[in-house]
């Protein structure tokens, strides 16, 4: 198979749906052998399995990406699926709880920061030393344009995307010099089943929830294959000269 990821091998966390399934199917249509993973053993099957229908190689690792151990046997299973190589990480993983600082909890509060930022601690901290073997690699992490400028009723997730953020540059600097790369990805809304959920968390209609979504430069939300295409930029050489970015991707939300 060819195309920009012709012989790489990826992993994608969060995997199951949403921007991670897009980016997974993607990557393994530009020639990656991929790593599903999630915590919905159906779903992730299911994404691997269309993958693999569509002639592509794909393996599901059902982990949580908040548990060390997961972390480590996601790496370790598919360094022994696919021959010891690891070409790109896209920790993309992450849950979304609305409240403010006051109405959140700490089960809430954890898992919103542990999911998105000590996941993606936790992904660099085992895909890194294959990757500075081989002299080559890209991490590139899911976070978010409230991870620059910041949101009403989302403290926890706003804090975990900014940390994120410059969480990206300290790696890039790190393991530049090591022949990686590392980037993050800070989409605005985008057409996911987040955007229903959190429309219901603020008793909002939905429709009049979305109209607010979409009122940006380019007057409409995200999809999850542009933001797919987006990481697929970030894990090819398309990007070569890019590491310690934040490549904002949100229909103009931010400069408007």
């Amino acid at each position: 198979m060819s195309g920009k990821l012709k012989d790489r091998v990826a992993i994608v966390t969060g995997a199951t749906s949403g921007i991670g399934e897009a980016s997974a199917r993607l990557f393994a249509r530009e020639g990656a052998r991929v790593t599903v993973t999630g915590r919905d053993d159906a779903r992730g099957r299911s994404v691997a399995s269309a993958i693999t229908a569509d002639g592509g190689k794909a393996l599901f690792v059902r982990a949580d990406a908040r548990v060390p151990a997961d972390c480590e046997r996601i790496v370790a299973e598919t360094l022994r699926a696919f021959g010891g190589r690891l070409d790109v990480l896209f920790h993309n993983a992450g849950v979304y709880h609305p409240h403010n600082a006051i109405d959140c909890t700490e089960e809430e509060w954890d898992a919103t920061v542990d999911s998105s930022l000590k996941g993606a601690w936790l992904m660099s901290k085992y895909s890194l030393p294959t990757m500075i073997a081989q002299g080559r690699g890209v991490v590139i992490l899911q976070a978010s344009g409230w991870g620059i400028q910041g949101g009403d009723l989302a403290v926890a997730y706003c804090a975990a995307k900014g940390g994120v953020v410059v969480m990206t540059k300290a790696l890039a600097i790190d393991h530049g010099r090591q022949g990686i790369r590392v980037n993050c990805i800070c989409p605005g809304d985008v057409d996911t089943p987040m955007l229903p959920f959190d429309a219901a968390a603020r008793k909002m209609d939905l429709a009049d929830y979305m109209k607010g979504a979409a009122n940006r430069p380019l007057g409409r939300v995200g999809t999850v294959e542009e933001i797919a295409k987006a990481a697929l930029f970030l894990a090819s050489d398309d990007s070569s000269f890019m590491t310690g970015a934040a490549l904002v991707v949100d229909g103009g939300g931010i400069a408007d």
